[in-house]
């Protein structure tokens, strides 16, 4: 990767070609652009701040994040920037329980449940392991002020703080920008915005001394202040105050207020540093396109959520993770433009979800009439009881629409499990007890067939999954004694040492899983004969005539 200064860019040619350029360098345009440095495409990154952003704002990530994480090279390290969470915590004012959940270090997608993490570090990390692609050009202190969409890419205009001017031509753009999007802007789009809101100060200390907070996350339904306390990382902390009708922001966004708010927890100046204190104000909106021409967008840019589920940044590194290997894939040739559409169909329905379930914990949370919270808590604890102790965090959201096999005799607009499900981790060896191989999922699709029921593929199919980056898997039980001689061309044999795929597969009664390279299911197949239409379809999928074009910008 290449750090360039603004002097230096401006003494260079007027003009730098790249294959996409990624407008924002946070944590979503990190991953997006070393998700595709790793294909081998050229990416540039224009970032408006002269230095990294040193003050924390997401605190945590879940465990099927942490995975895609992972597959940008930085798994190894994740463990030393974060904290597993041990649980999360609604209580009301006098201390009775609402919502208990507990996390565990084990989950089901190979990571902990709830990975507690200082955002600087994770930036920090994400950085690094661009500094080792040589493909990633990343240009700070640029400020778009102009994108111009044409039939075969796009020419962006940015500028210096001095005003100096310099222009990008690009096969696609991808604006990463934020909430207050430059790029979301210039396209125009339409944005649905749910009216959700409230202001919140929100403190970041670090502690003088090691603490131990259980659980970790707790919320504090008290209608006199609602207070969210979670963790972020290794010796960081967060507390969230709401603020109250009729108490001024002003007031509300002192440093004096914020030790006064915290003194309760024990959280002082000899006992913390406080990093930062400040009112934001939390929102409930998407984009209504999230493509028009060559121009997307990702993170909080398409989207914004109030943060009761910890799912703001999630979303947006399942975002890029989605549009990675479309991108790709229409890079290369192989699928056409109009496989980007499905990006948008895929994830805006699925951070819809989240939106809407954060709102719906917001109304729980922030309320603030004493009557309706004495309500409120009758009520949910009504409806506790007889629960059998604490609960467990939800499965990751399936994709319900877009690119998934939906079998003959299949409503198009249904789904049909396990399409669209997250693959669950599975511990994977070789027969020959040689080294394990690595996760094929993430590099591009992989088909996994029981190593019983091995599926009759024709050279011409072969050809096809070859093309497409897919690789086939043959799983064999664990404690098999094959010892890895006589394997099949193109096929790589793996132990499933735990069971997981092979007891996912008999759990649908299948021989055969096509998942994508961001660890959705795209379809399941019974029999060779379902294998083959599980393949064509992905074939059709992959090479369907574009539609006619979405409008550009310009």
């Amino acid at each position: 990767m290449s750090v360039v200064s603004p002097d230096d860019a401006m003494r260079s040619a007027s003009s730098l070609q790249t294959d996409v350029l990624v407008v924002g360098y946070g944590p979503v345009g990190s991953v997006l652009s070393v998700l595709l440095a790793q294909r081998g495409w050229r990416v540039t990154v224009l970032e408006r701040r002269r230095r990294p952003y040193t003050l924390p704002r997401a605190t945590s990530f879940d465990g099927e994040t942490a995975r895609l994480l992972a597959g940008t090279g930085i798994g190894g390290e994740l463990g030393r920037i974060t904290e597993p969470g041990t649980g999360y915590q609604w209580r009301t004012a006098d201390g009775k329980t609402l919502l208990d959940i507990e996390f565990t270090t084990e989950g089901p997608y190979g990571w902990p449940d709830a990975n507690t993490m200082h955002q600087p570090a994770l930036e920090e990390l994400l950085a690094a392991r661009a500094a080792q692609l040589p493909g990633i050009t990343v240009l700070r202190d640029r400020r778009v002020v102009d994108i111009a969409d044409g039939p075969a890419g796009v020419t962006v205009t940015a500028e210096d703080d001095e005003g100096a001017a310099q222009t990008f031509s690009a096969r696609w753009v991808v604006g990463c920008d934020g909430a207050n999007s430059f790029v979301r802007e210039r396209m125009g789009v339409s944005v649905t915005d749910l009216g959700f809101s409230y202001e919140w100060l929100l403190c970041d200390v670090e502690l003088r001394e090691p603490r131990a907070f259980v659980p970790t996350n707790v919320q504090l339904c008290d209608p006199a202040r609602p207070t969210t306390l979670v963790g972020s990382g290794p010796g960081h902390r967060r507390w969230e105050f709401m603020r109250l009708p009729g108490e001024r922001a002003a007031d509300l966004n002192r440093e004096e207020t914020a030790w006064r708010l915290l003194a309760p927890f024990d959280v002082t100046p000899d006992t913390a540093r406080l990093l930062r204190s400040t009112t934001y104000i939390f929102q409930a909106r998407w984009a209504d396109e999230w493509r028009v021409g060559h121009v997307l967008l990702a993170g909080d840019a398409a989207h914004l959520m109030p943060p009761f589920a910890g799912q703001g940044m999630c979303s947006g590194v399942r975002d890029v993770v989605n549009l990675a290997w479309r991108l790709d894939l229409v890079l290369r040739g192989t699928a056409p433009e109009s496989l980007l559409d499905t990006y948008t169909e895929e994830r805006r329905a699925q951070v819809r979800e989240s939106i809407l379930a954060s709102v719906q914990l917001g109304r729980l949370i922030c309320v603030t009439d004493p009557a309706a919270a004495a309500e409120r808590d009758a009520t949910v604890l009504a409806n506790r009881r007889g629960a059998r102790g604490p609960g467990r965090p939800d499965p990751a959201r399936p994709i319900t629409c877009g690119l998934l096999h939906r079998p003959d005799g299949a409503a198009p607009d249904t789904r049909v499990p396990p399409a669209g499900e997250v693959l669950p981790h599975a511990r994977l060896l070789r027969p020959s007890g040689a080294e394990p191989p690595a996760d094929p999922v993430g590099r591009g699709f992989v088909l996994y067939v029981m190593s019983e029921a091995e599926p009759d593929l024709t050279p011409d199919r072969r050809s096809f999954l070859r093309e497409a980056g897919a690789e086939v898997v043959r799983l064999w039980p664990a404690g098999t004694s094959y010892d890895g001689t006589g394997g099949v061309a193109d096929v790589v044999d793996a132990v499933d040492a735990d069971g997981v795929l092979r007891g996912y597969l008999d759990r649908y009664g299948a021989s055969a899983l096509l998942v994508r390279p961001d660890y959705h299911v795209f379809g399941a197949a019974a029999d060779p004969a379902g294998v083959t239409a599980l393949v064509d379809d992905l074939r059709t999928h992959l090479t369907a005539p574009a539609p006619t074009p979405a409008g550009h910008t310009g």
